[in-house]
């Protein structure tokens, strides 16, 4: 019995310390310079990794004597990675202050988002719909629809929604932009591929106000499309350069294909000056919808620092592997100077034309 008890103990702690060599491995992973999507992959599962170490580390403790060097090593060193880990999704906890403030009471013009990847396999059109009404937001933009998902959301919120932009496409990276408020200058880019579209537009509030908009769904560093992360990257950077220059309040919506504390998606935030709603506000996990556990925050709305929150909400299951995304903002430039982030230094500008220069470099090679 006893040395039943030693060896169920001895095998504890080997499971651990197998479990603390990988999670730190797996901690080191978004600092290697590879683009491949079998180390990108690792930027995803963030919170769950944080969680499973501090798990390993109280049981650690709670089990063991820590005695030798080794023990004390093991400790250090996953300490460490949980300190590392915990640092990077704070933001994201209600612990951490707003990037992007609560609304004013003085405030006068507003605008609500809703962003929803459908998943074009997807049948269950009436779920859809009966989440977009729940929120009937001035703005809404779907992704991953092709021409039977633009007929039958056009049927079902047409009437809602006067102005609209259709990109169906069968590649799983078709877009459509409904919206209460007309268009101006509104194009379909193609800032990569000619099969990924981005919608920019700006949209002209009641009050006469202008907004740029840009709504984009970049390809996710997959071994099915593209193995590397590149595309995806030089996109977001591509869309961050324009955002930077616009002269107008912008809001950046979309399936970003990338969570909110990448390095990419910080380099985003950080060339674009664009800020994260979600930033003391939770993490409002948007995919997968089909996991309770293997969740995080795919679907963004980032915003220059003349918005500022009245409302965020995740949607409801509508039969996608990704939840909805909603947020009510309100327009308040005057106040911009108070949540105003930095001016990119010039290493994050010159790491944001790095992703640009290597995708276009990789396009050249390939003879596109």
């Amino acid at each position: 019995m006893k040395l039943s008890r030693l060896m169920s103990s001895f095998s504890l702690k080997l499971f651990l310390q197998i479990f603390g060599v990988v999670a730190i491995i797996l901690t080191i992973f978004p600092f290697v310079a590879v683009d491949h999507w079998t180390v990108r992959v690792f930027d995803f599962p963030h919170l769950q990794l944080t969680l499973l170490t501090m798990l390993a580390l109280l049981t650690y403790f709670y089990r063991f004597d820590i005695r030798d060097f080794k023990d004390y090593l093991f400790v250090i060193a996953l300490s460490a990675c949980f300190l590392f880990q915990g640092m990077k999704i704070f933001p994201y906890t209600a612990f951490a202050n707003y990037e992007v403030n609560d609304a004013s009471s003085e405030a006068e013009d507003f605008v609500s988002i809703y962003t929803a990847n459908v998943l074009q396999d997807n049948d269950n059109v009436d779920l859809v719909v009966q989440d977009t009404e729940r929120f009937d937001a001035d703005v809404v933009l779907f992704t991953e629809t092709n021409m039977k998902w633009v007929n039958s959301l056009n049927k079902g919120l047409g009437h809602k929604y006067p102005h609209k932009i259709e990109v169906p496409l069968e590649n799983t990276y078709g877009m459509l932009l409904l919206s209460k408020y007309s268009f101006e200058e509104e194009s379909i880019k193609y800032l990569i591929e000619d099969t990924i579209p981005s919608i920019h537009t700006k949209i002209k509030l009641p009050s006469g106000k202008k907004i740029q908009l840009y709504a984009i769904h970049p390809a996710p560093p997959t071994p099915q499309h593209n193995p590397s992360s590149v595309d995806r990257d030089a996109e977001m950077m591509k869309t961050a350069k324009l955002s930077l220059n616009s002269e107008y309040p912008v809001i950046v919506m979309g399936d970003f294909n990338d969570v909110a504390w990448s390095e990419t998606t910080s380099l985003f935030s950080k060339f674009s000056g664009l800020l994260d709603l979600r930033k003391g506000r939770g993490f409002f996990s948007t995919y997968n919808a089909k996991s309770w556990l293997m969740r995080w925050p795919l679907d963004h709305v980032f915003s220059s620092a003349d918005f500022r929150v009245v409302d965020v909400q995740r949607g409801e299951k509508t039969g996608s592997d990704h939840f909805p995304f909603y947020t009510k903002l309100s327009l308040e430039p005057e106040l911009a100077s108070e949540q105003q982030l930095p001016r990119p230094s010039k290493k994050e500008i010159e790491e944001a034309f790095e992703q640009i220069n290597k995708e276009e470099e990789d396009d050249k090679s390939n003879g596109n």
